[in-house]
């Protein structure tokens, strides 16, 4: 491999260039070119608008596109997309989505929709005129955003309240525009931006025409005008809830009440320990990212707000909570989800447009509580399995296919270690060995 080396205008390369480039780096220009063809799209006008998505495009990586059956969720059934390559995570959804399509469902209702933005600001005046003054600002603001806004009122949201956060007292004279919204069916992010960019250039305006100040309330310097991923008024909550006689088919030897009482402690472990919580929440978070990367959405933000979430007490903590009561177990999650259905790449990937089809074209509301239900049953199915067999006895035989396919094995070899390890513990070692021996008896 050649030393790496500072490449100017690489963007304006063309994709050969750019690909003869990085074969360049690593001596092995035709293979990398091959390998980059093998996976464009045949249809010239869908690779076009990949290519036109991102920067700097290359080729396509792929992922499984599946499908977790049987969500019963408001008495309504879903069969949900879910883009990810974690090989046990659609299989854990899909078990325990068949579970409680049979008890009950899911119930899941959204608490909010609201989603926010600051405008952040240097000011030298006193903070009382600033308050004085504000009433005329938000005037100002709102009329200045009138046109930005109009579509968005229309179909139900807009901006929903302008406050003045001061935060002198952490930072000399820094002030924020906390600017609520409601996005409608969108997520919102460009027209958040856009809501609040304009804002701070009618602010600048307002304090340098405002009469009456003197020559240091004129200046205002804006630092920057964001949305926030934090929306932790945009709230869903989804829960399971049966008795407890329902729960004795879960595991043989384990009554129902032995089990609930069982998951109810390794839940309220997740609750105290932050190591557990992590791993707690990325059991969420494996059905909440594979679903919104199936409809387009972005999994980053999602991830960002939910951890937050979870810190809001001052300690990371499990987003879930289980409780058994008058012979009744109930499991719940409550998280912000900020999703969305129209926009972005929700109308522009197939892929994504097919998800949304599948499920019903659904409503941003809608389609954070089929999110949440996914993120419920995948967590659930983790927890079911650590409080009986053990998470490594059904993630690894899901594992044993792709541990197959980076040995090379052919059809006949899968076959045979399909059946060897049915009832044995999968690890890379074992399979290895055993492929070893198959082809050593051929010898």
């Amino acid at each position: 491999m050649k030393r790496k080396a500072i490449i100017s205008g690489f963007s304006k390369l063309s994709r050969e260039e750019k690909m003869e480039k990085m074969g360049e780096l690593t001596g092995s220009a035709e293979r990398i070119k091959s390998q980059l063809d093998s996976f464009r799209l045949q249809n010239k006008e869908q690779q076009d608008l990949l290519d036109e998505i991102s920067e700097n495009t290359l080729s396509n990586f792929y992922l499984p596109f599946g499908v977790a059956p049987n969500f019963l969720i408001n008495n309504q059934l879903y069969h949900i997309p879910m883009v990810i390559e974690e090989s046990s995570v659609i299989a854990a959804a899909s078990r325990s989505a068949k579970f409680w399509a049979s008890h009950g469902g899911f119930t899941a209702r959204v608490v909010s929709v609201v989603k926010s933005g600051q405008v952040h600001f240097i000011w030298k005046g006193d903070s009382n005129k600033l308050n004085d003054l504000l009433p005329e600002l938000k005037f100002d603001l709102y009329r200045a955003t009138n046109e930005l806004t109009g579509n968005m009122r229309q179909r139900g949201g807009g901006i929903q309240s302008i406050q003045l956060v001061n935060l002198s007292g952490e930072m000399e004279n820094y002030y924020q525009l906390h600017v609520t919204f409601d996005t409608a069916d969108s997520m919102g992010a460009n027209f958040i931006n856009s809501c609040l960019e304009k804002m701070a250039h009618q602010m600048k305006r307002f304090f340098k025409h405002y009469e009456g100040l003197s020559d240091v309330e004129r200046e205002c310097e804006v630092i920057m005008s964001i949305l926030s991923n934090y929306t932790p008024d945009c709230l869903v909550e989804c829960s399971v809830e049966c008795s407890l006689d329902e729960l004795d088919e879960i595991h043989p030897g384990l009554s129902g009440k032995e089990f609930a009482h069982k998951f109810q402690k390794a839940s309220r472990i997740a609750e105290l320990d932050v190591y557990r919580a992590t791993t707690h929440n990325k059991g969420i978070f494996n059905g909440i990212d594979a679903v919104a990367l199936a409809t387009g959405n972005d999994f980053r933000a999602i991830e960002a707000n939910g951890h937050v979430y979870a810190s809001k007490t001052g300690k990371y903590k499990s987003l879930t909570q289980a409780s058994v009561s008058h012979n009744r177990f109930r499991y719940q999650l409550t998280m912000p989800l900020s999703l969305g259905t129209v926009g972005g790449l929700t109308s522009l990937h197939p892929l994504a447009k097919f998800g949304l089809e599948l499920l019903g074209k659904p409503s941003a509301k809608e389609l954070m509580m089929i999110t949440a239900a996914a993120g419920l049953a995948n967590n659930f199915g983790a927890l079911r399995s650590l409080v009986t067999t053990g998470i490594q006895q059904g993630h690894m035989k899901m594992h044993l296919s792709n541990l197959l396919n980076a040995l090379k094995a052919d059809y006949e070899e899968k076959k045979q270690a399909l059946e060897y390890f049915a009832h044995k513990t999968v690890s890379y070692s074992e399979v290895e060995a055993f492929i070893k021996s198959l082809r050593t008896k051929l010898q």
